[in-house]
Formats: C-alpha cells, structure tokens, sequence
C-alpha cells in the first residue's frame, strides 16, 4: 500500500512538473482545456457585480438586479463552480455574473469564468458596476467614478500604531520598504494595476454629462459635510483612483491614509475617490486569462458609484457615522440607479456599435 502511494504521488509530482514546463515555455501551446468550444457562447460584454441582496429580481436590488431586469438577462446558466448562476441575453450577447464580496470571491469567481469553455470571451468588453465608498473630498453620494488606477489596500506590512516609531503617520507600509511611503517602493506585483485608461476617458466623455438621480434624503446627508464642498454638489460623473482592501474601513484618518496610498503607489497619477474590496481580485484574474488570450485585459472598465462617505461629517466620531451607515447607506439606492445609467450608456454603445467595436477599442 505505501509503495502504490508512493508511485502516486511520484506520477502526481512528474505529472505537475510537466504541467509547469508548458506553461512556462511560451513556445508550447496550451492544451484544449483552455480553448472555447466550437459552440461556445459568445460575448460582447461581461457585466461584473458583487452582491445581491435577496432575490435576483422585485425586491431590494443589489448590484445585479437592476441589470438583470433592464437588459433583460433571463437565460440562466448554471454555474455552480462559483459564488451564483450566471445571467445571459441571447439577442445583446451580454452576460452578467454576481462574483460574491471580496478580493478572494472576485478572483475566483472571474478566473472560474474565464476558464469555463461553454464561452467565448475573447473579445468581450467587461464593465465592473460596483458601489463604493467615496471620499468627500472630491464628490457626493450617488456620484459615479471611472477608475483606471486599481490599488491594492490589503498587499503591505503593518504595524500596530500603538507600537509604531513616533516618526511614522502610519503603520502601514510597503513590502521590501523601511517607513510608510519609503520612496525606495518597488515596482508593484499585485499592489497596483492599471486598466487601459484610453477606454476609461472614452467612457467617461460619454458619460460626464448624463444626469444622475438626486433625492431630498441625498441632500440633507450631503448637507452634513459642511467642509468640503464636493460632498455638497449633486451627484455627478467623474474619473478618479481606486482603492480596493478587504477590511470595511471608515474614517478622516484612514482616509488620509487612502488619498497617500493611491498617490504612492500610482506616483501621483490617480488621487483616491473610491474604495471597495474586489477590484484588483478581479484585475489580476484577467491579467493571468489574459496571458492565454482567453481575454483582453485592455477591454475592462471599471465604474464604482457612491453609496456612503469613506469618513464621517464634523461633529460626528467616526465609529458612529459608520454604525449610523451600516443600518443602511445613505446613498445606497441612488448609487445603484447611477451605475446602471451610467454603465447601460456605455455597455448599449458597444452592442449598437459592435461591427467596430468588436476589433477596434473605442479610445485606441
């Protein structure tokens, strides 16, 4: 018995040696394992949600129900490998996927597709329509961001401000660094990743002017925010930084940290408006399928929409404006209703338009 184990394991052991060679040796070509069917769908366009509250249609919406209803994605294919079944409109060739909350559900969840060979995706565009913290500093609630810089508020070292040196602003720092904010940073490996930023300003000036939804509940939470002035306007389109971290943070210090984070890591090109927790899971699997030409990594936007502030207004502690959002975001329906808006302008133009779109990216 112990010998055949051993055999096993020593066919297991040659078997992933082989397996790494092919991959590692760009003269051998992938096996039909990762090649769309003959018959595999085709798509035009993946959009990427997060959650759903209850059910995928006539109740409280999440980030997929709107879509799901109003581009009509009633043919549901299975897909039990992942975090929920996936939704797909045989006339527009548009698909929706719900990924599940988090860097770990949205990596997998989108390597899960881009693997599955039922589809082809190779010329898919991919709109990721998710809500967002948003810093009051730039915009309001319900406001809507296109983002090209994606970084990672998870991937550093970290030490607890209560044992920190007394120099530091923060405990929290770069890999292979010193200090927070070492201008000896490395060249990111998953801190950082850019999403093709020609397709993001062909998004944005096609959407800067479109008219977002407002209520009178929007206005006396924007009121509140007596220092900063764009917390104050109706909600409005925008280009802007993206932070995307596992923990659900809140608060003026934190949010300090987030705006010096982003300008580090992206050396000053991007100034945070945004945080979440999936983006750059979701990026760095499109990266890897793009690799074997299951995608187009160049094909991806990302649209965030703002459902509550990343800090609290003055006379409020920030333990308590988070409390007071976590019974419900103030901005929560208004921010859905702007990604779809703003994300259907977009994703109808690429289907209309497709005979040009299919070869030439808009913005190239």
């Amino acid at each position: 018995m112990f010998l055949e184990r051993k055999n096993l394991s020593i066919l297991v052991f040659t078997f992933f040696l082989i397996l790494g060679d092919v991959y590692a040796n760009k003269n051998i070509p992938f096996g039909v394992e990762f090649e769309a069917s003959e018959n595999a769908i085709t798509v035009k366009v993946v959009v990427v949600t997060m959650f759903e509250i209850g059910e995928d249609e006539g109740d409280q919406p999440g980030e997929f129900q709107l879509w799901k209803e109003r581009q009509r994605l009633n043919v549901q294919i299975a897909f039990p490998h992942s975090h929920h079944d996936l939704f797909y409109n045989e006339d527009t060739q548009v698909l929706g996927i719900v990924t599940g909350i988090g860097t770990a559900k949205s990596a997998s969840a989108i390597m899960a597709l881009g693997l599955d060979s039922r589809f082809d995706l190779t010329s898919a565009y991919w709109i990721i329509a998710g809500i967002a913290g948003i810093d009051p500093e730039d915009a309001s609630i319900g406001s809507a961001v296109w983002s090209s810089y994606l970084v990672d508020g998870d991937l550093a070292h970290e030490i607890d401000p209560r044992e920190m040196p007394d120099d530091w602003d923060f405990g929290y720092f770069a890999r292979s660094t010193t200090s927070p904010f070492d201008p000896n940073r490395p060249e990111p490996t998953g801190e950082m990743f850019v999403a093709n930023p020609s397709l993001r300003d062909w998004a944005f000036e096609l959407t800067k002017d479109v008219d977002l939804p407002d209520s009178k509940s929007l206005e006396e939470t924007r009121k509140l925010y007596t220092e900063h002035p764009n917390a104050r306007k109706p909600p409005f389109v925008l280009k802007g930084g993206h932070i995307a971290a596992m923990t659900f943070w809140h608060g003026e210090i934190l949010n300090e940290w987030a705006n010096r984070w982003v300008a580090y890591w992206t050396d000053d090109k991007a100034d945070f408006i945004t945080s979440a927790m999936e983006d750059t899971g979701t990026f760095q699997s499109l990266e890897y399928l793009d690799r074997i030409d299951r995608v187009d990594k160049n094909r991806v936007m990302v649209l965030r929409a703002g459902s509550n502030y990343t800090m609290q207004p003055p006379g409020m502690t920030a333990a308590e404006n988070m409390f007071r959002e976590n019974k419900g975001f103030a901005g929560l329906d208004a921010s859905l209703e702007s990604l779809y808006i703003v994300g259907s302008t977009v994703l109808e133009s690429i289907v209309s338009n497709w005979d040009e779109y299919e070869d030439t990216i808009p913005g190239s």
